[in-house]
Parts: C-alpha cells; sequence; structure tokens
C-alpha cells in the first residue's frame, strides 16, 4: 500500500547553413529587464533603507559584499514583471524588451566600460544559450579550452544559477573567484555605480537603488573580473533567453572577432511569459546569441522543422553561419568514458562543446592535424586533449554523484523542465537497475511549475529504464527548499506532489517533510535500516537548483560559501 504523509507536525558530419538573404521571424513576446531608475527598482531587505553614510561606513569585505546582494532587485522580482505584462498590466511583454538593450548598456557605461573593451583586451568568448544542457556546455567548452593552456588561459566562465556560493558564476581557470577578490571587485564595482549616481545628482547614491538588478550587476561583475583577471578564453552561458539577455549585450558585436562560437542548446518551454508560449517563439529568442560572422551551433532537431525553420531563419538574418550536429551522428560516437558529467544525454552537450570549441581555438591560431583539422570530420576524429577536457568538466548540481561518509550515495541534478527530470529519470534508473540491494529514494520539490508534469515526466522515463513492474522508488519525499522550517508553511505544492507519486507509484512510500533538514534526517534513518539489512540507500536529490542546494548545505561538509 502506498502512503503520503505529514511527517512532524507535519552526436556527426556537418551540416551549413550560409548567411544569405535576410529572413526575418516577428519577434514574439520575450525578455528584457527594468529601467536604471529608482522609482523602477524594489528592494527585498531592509537593509535597502541604510543610508549612505551608514553604508560607506560599513566594513567591505566578502560577507559585506554578501549583505548588499539581496538589496538589488532579485531575478524573481524581474520575471514577476514578465508576468504580471502577461495577465495584462499596461507597459507588456515588448515595452519590458524594448528596453533590455539601451538598459544594459547604460549600466554597463556607469560601470567605465563598453563591449568593444572586451576585444580590446584581447579576449575572446563562447556565447551559450538554450533551455537544457546550457550549463554542462558551459563546462564542458571550459573543460576542453583548459587543456590548452599557452593559448587559451586564463579561462573565465560565467554561469547561473549558483546553488550554494555566489562565487560559483564567475569562475578562472576550473575555481570559482576566491572571497577575498569577490569582494574586492564586488565592491569596485559598486563604487563606480554610486561615483555615476552621485555626477547625476542622485539623492542616494550609496543605495542599492543606483545599482542595476541583481542578475545585470552579476554579468557586469564578470565582465570587471574577467578584464581585472586578464582572461583570455571566456565561457559565459544566458541567464534566461538570448536576444534580450544581458550577456548578449555585454559581449562585442565586431563580426566574430571576439565572440567565435554561439551555441543554441535542446530547447523546450521554460520562462513563457519572458521567452514565448511555443518552443519557436523560444528558439527565436534563444537565437539571438547569433551574431555576424560568428559561427553558431546546434543539435538538428529532425522531429521539430518548425523549430529548425526559425534557428535558420534567424542565423541568416544575423549573418551567421550555422551548423548544425545530427543525433545519428553523436549515436555512432563512442563518447567519453568515465565522465564526471554522467547521463546519456551528456553525449550531445559533449558534441555541441567540441564543435564550439574546436571553432574558439582555431580563431586563437590552433591548427589541427588530420581529419579533425578538415571540414567534415566526424566526431570520432576528436583529439585526446578535447576527451580528456570533456571528461573532466564537471559542474555542481548537473548529474551529480557524492557519498557524504554516511552510508548514503547522493545523485543531484537541478533539472526543472519535462525533457530535463525525463533525462534525470534514466540516468538514477540507470544506476540501480538490477541491484536488489539498492533502497532508492527520491528527493523531490519543485516550487513554481506543475509538479504533476514533472513527476510523470521523471517516473516514466526511470520505469521504462528499469523496466518491468517493480517501483522505481523504495521511498519518495516531498519537501520544501529551505534548509530549516518556517512558521507554518505552505506545503500545498508538495501534497500535490505527493498524490501524484502516489498514484504513479502505488508501492512507494511518500512522506512530506517542511523542510530540507528533517527530509535528509529521514534520507539517514531509511540508509541506517538499509545497512541493517545488508542494502547501501542511493538517494536522487531533484525537481530544483533550490533545493540541490539546501541539501548540499546540509550534506557536504566540503561546500565553501
Amino acid at each position: 500500500m502506498s502512503r503520503c504523509f505529514l511527517a512532524g507536525v507535519l552526436r556527426f558530419r556537418v551540416v551549413l547553413f550560409s548567411p544569405s538573404s535576410s529572413l526575418t521571424s516577428p519577434p514574439p513576446p520575450v525578455q528584457g529587464q527594468g529601467a536604471p531608475r529608482k522609482h523602477y527598482y524594489s528592494t527585498t531587505t531592509a537593509a535597502a533603507t541604510t543610508t549612505a553614510a551608514n553604508m560607506a561606513a560599513a566594513a567591505r569585505t566578502y560577507d559585506d559584499a554578501l549583505s548588499r546582494l539581496p538589496q538589488l532587485q532579485s531575478n524573481a522580482a524581474t520575471i514577476a514583471l514578465f508576468a504580471d505584462a502577461s495577465a495584462g498590466i499596461p507597459g507588456g511583454a515588448p515595452s519590458l524588451n524594448a528596453r533590455a538593450k539601451p538598459e544594459t548598456l547604460a549600466w554597463l557605461a556607469r560601470a567605465g566600460y563598453k563591449p568593444s573593451d572586451l576585444s580590446a583586451a584581447g579576449l575572446k568568448c563562447v556565447h551559450i544559450a538554450g533551455t537544457k544542457g546550457k550549463g554542462s556546455v558551459t563546462a564542458l567548452v571550459a573543460g576542453i579550452l583548459s587543456r590548452y593552456p599557452s593559448v587559451a588561459k586564463p579561462v573565465g566562465v560565467y554561469t547561473s544559477p549558483h546553488l550554494v556560493s555566489v562565487r560559483e558564476r564567475i569562475v578562472i581557470d576550473g575555481e570559482p573567484i576566491s572571497r577575498e577578490k569577490f569582494g574586492r571587485y564586488f565592491f569596485e564595482l559598486w563604487d563606480r555605480f554610486t561615483e555615476a549616481a552621485r555626477a547625476a545628482g542622485d539623492a542616494d547614491p550609496e543605495g542599492p537603488n543606483t545599482k542595476p538588478f541583481y542578475f545585470r550587476f552579476l554579468t557586469i561583475l564578470a565582465v570587471h573580473v574577467f578584464l581585472r583577471e586578464g582572461v583570455r578564453s571566456a565561457v559565459v552561458e544566458c541567464g534566461i533567453g538570448g536576444e534580450y539577455d544581458p550577456t548578449t549585450f555585454v559581449l562585442p558585436d565586431d563580426d566574430g572577432a571576439s565572440v567565435t562560437a554561439a551555441v543554441v542548446t535542446q530547447l523546450g518551454l521554460d520562462h513563457v511569459s519572458m521567452l514565448g508560449d511555443t518552443v519557436e517563439k523560444i528558439a527565436w529568442n534563444k537565437a539571438g546569441v547569433f551574431k555576424k560572422g560568428v559561427l553558431g551551433v546546434t543539435r538538428r532537431l529532425e522531429e521539430r522543422p518548425g523549430v529548425m525553420g526559425v534557428l535558420r531563419d534567424r542565423a541568416r538574418e544575423k549573418g551567421c553561419e550555422l551548423r548544425e550536429v545530427r543525433d545519428e551522428d553523436v549515436e555512432a560516437w563512442k563518447g567519453v568514458d568515465g565522465a564526471r558529467l554522467e547521463g546519456p544525454f551528456q553525449r550531445y552537450n559533449m558534441a555541441l562543446a567540441v564543435v564550439a570549441a574546436r571553432q574558439h581555438l582555431m580563431s586563437l591560431g590552433v591548427k589541427f592535424e588530420g581529419e579533425f583539422g578538415r571540414d567534415g570530420y566526424s566526431l570520432d576524429a576528436t583529439p585526446e586533449e578535447f576527451v580528456v577536457g570533456l571528461r573532466e568538466a564537471s559542474l555542481r548540481g548537473r548529474c551529480e554523484t557524492f557519498v557524504n561518509g554516511k552510508g548514503v550515495e547522493w545523485f543531484a541534478d537541478g533539472a526543472h523542465t519535462e525533457d530535463s527530470l525525463a533525462g534525470v529519470g534514466e540516468w538514477f534508473a540507470g544506476k540501480i537497475k538490477g541491484d536488489d540491494n539498492v533502497v532508492p529514494v527520491l528527493v523531490f520539490n519543485q516550487q513554481d511549475r506543475d509538479p504533476v508534469v514533472l513527476l510523470t515526466a521523471l517516473m516514466a522515463a526511470a520505469q521504462n529504464e528499469v523496466g518491468g513492474g517493480k517501483a522505481v522508488f523504495k521511498h519518495a519525499i516531498f519537501t520544501r527548499n529551505e534548509e530549516k522550517a518556517v512558521n507554518e508553511p505552505d506545503l500545498v505544492v508538495q501534497q500535490k506532489a505527493c498524490e501524484t507519486l502516489r498514484n504513479l507509484s502505488p508501492d512507494t512510500e511518500a512522506t512530506i517533510q517542511t523542510s530540507v533538514q528533517p527530509s535528509v534526517e529521514l534520507v539517514r534513518a531509511i540508509a541506517q535500516q538499509a545497512r541493517e539489512d545488508g542494502k547501501t540507500c542511493k538517494v536522487l536529490v531533484t525537481g530544483s537548483f533550490h533545493l540541490v542546494g539546501a541539501i548540499l548545505k546540509t550534506v557536504d561538509d566540503s561546500v565553501e560559501y
């Protein structure tokens, strides 16, 4: 019998589409962000009202930088503007989008920069967008570039979101920037915005209202760090979308001299209020990373001719050569054994990374020998340096496996779309199928999306991989993302998820928890019982990057903030 209860009080041959006449698609309702004006920016903490005098007198350490960040308009608040626009509130998403480029460039200028500063510094960049796999492709490209230190390093990476520490977003040669450097560079940038506001006569130049919102601030901070650290190669992941994303505007538009490759990974429905409500509209937006003279890279989606039509039209419109990776070529590739980024779907991400990294290194003067140096090369000709880079690439919270010393093997992935969760379900099921000495546990949450749709995708893929009528999970735990319980937590989402799982897998014991800590305690109790029974406990944590981050903070002693 199933129980659902509240615990406590509870990759290939290349196909080219060269630029020709401009074929444009009408822009759908997609993404942009708010104006650099005091009235537009809301604040999320009482600290936002701190006076200029008090702020100037405050200490300026890494911890102090962390205290300032929440004062900036949050990403959630920015996304909410688009939900409001979609609901018919005056202004609308197109109005927000129209403001995105001039606002971002204005903030960049207030920081003392312009996009051409990156090309003047000799920095070259790979730009990555997509719905699924863009973080993984970012890590994989960086991993390959790290194997060519004499030409590519230092390698800078800008990615989002972070799981535990904001420093994860800005990485130099494989390591998040240090606490000391983050604090120093943060306040250098903060002060530039302050001085620009003071020169403009703002009444409170020190305050957060004279700063860009959270993601824009961190994007400009990444530019600042890359220039200060002398980064030679940068791998930049879009935040949301592409056409109106801040990362698109801060990168030079110089006929491919600086941006060497623009990748669009697998597409799906996500952030529909900002990007549009069809995959074709989302493809239009994501293809905003294409630039004149830049090599565009994407996966050929034979089953989505409409999407491919949009991507090809956008490449022609922008003067971008589009290189399509075919599934049959990826599937014929032997792949990379022992890769840290696991999962059968990662092979497609690796193929995109190989094409992008090859283009980037060639722009730096690297000449490849044999088949790999010719057009029409196959993935089997991938050099050993690439293979090693792909194997060693990692990214927290993406098909991550770790053991925390308490008899539990954790499998963590922040997947939060149908396609992504199906991939995660297949990955985890492949780790447990055929092993009767494993007690599989699911820890799941997705606070903002339909858990019924997501759980159904996860369970269908996992059950298909395991086969037969045996339940994939012995236990399932549904929790909020907070590390510790809040007063009177809203558990409606958890109840809905629990009931869904009961219908999908009646033999799974489903439990609701109010927060992460009691969820971890329950997992440990299950693991203890498993040990006593001569079995091991394997736990899949998925559905949300916020959940994965909270779990890591709770169980991984090596985590640094």
